[in-house]
């Protein structure tokens, strides 16, 4: 995904991609204070796009600490949605007032493939849609969960929020 986005932002953007500790067994306190020390870098007006387990740390860093600072634009692709009960995965869930908790957001998409094998949309794209109403939804077929090709949707959601 991110040399796809490179190719399709161009030279004028500054597509990052940190490494997150540990990634084969994540665990959530690493990857929020590797989250953390990323978003302190970033410029005011920076757009962040996220995939996947990456998406889903952030929101629940964004909503679990104070960030004062406004985010001009977020993209979350293939995020997962954890349920708390799943003791596998409870310490990625987010707290049942999550959205209420974030910094402000200034433009907040969503995007997920019909055809992702590992999250069913309902359940996590639906429930993202459902509990931040103000996200523009996007709904592809094509990209499985990897999106793993160009998605020319996101490269233009992201020029236009510039």
């Amino acid at each position: 995904m991110v040399a796809h986005l490179r190719a399709g932002l161009g030279p004028g953007y500054d597509v990052m991609f940190p490494r997150m500790p540990n990634p084969g067994a994540p665990r959530y306190a690493a990857w929020r204070d590797r989250i953390e020390d990323e978003l302190a870098a970033l410029a005011a007006d920076a757009l962040i796009a996220t995939h996947s387990l990456g998406g889903s740390m952030l929101m629940k860093t964004l909503s679990e600490r104070p960030h004062h600072r406004a985010v001009a634009g977020l993209f979350l692709v293939a995020t997962p949605f954890w349920n708390p009960a799943d003791p596998e995965v409870a310490e990625f869930a987010l707290r049942e007032d999550f959205a209420a908790r974030l910094p402000p957001i200034r433009q907040l998409f969503l995007y997920q493939s019909r055809d992702d094998s590992e999250l069913p949309v309902a359940a996590h794209l639906g429930r993202y849609a459902r509990a931040l109403p103000r996200a523009v939804v996007r709904e592809l077929d094509g990209y499985g969960h990897l999106f793993d090709k160009p998605c020319p949707e996101l490269v233009s959601d992201i020029l236009a929020a510039a």
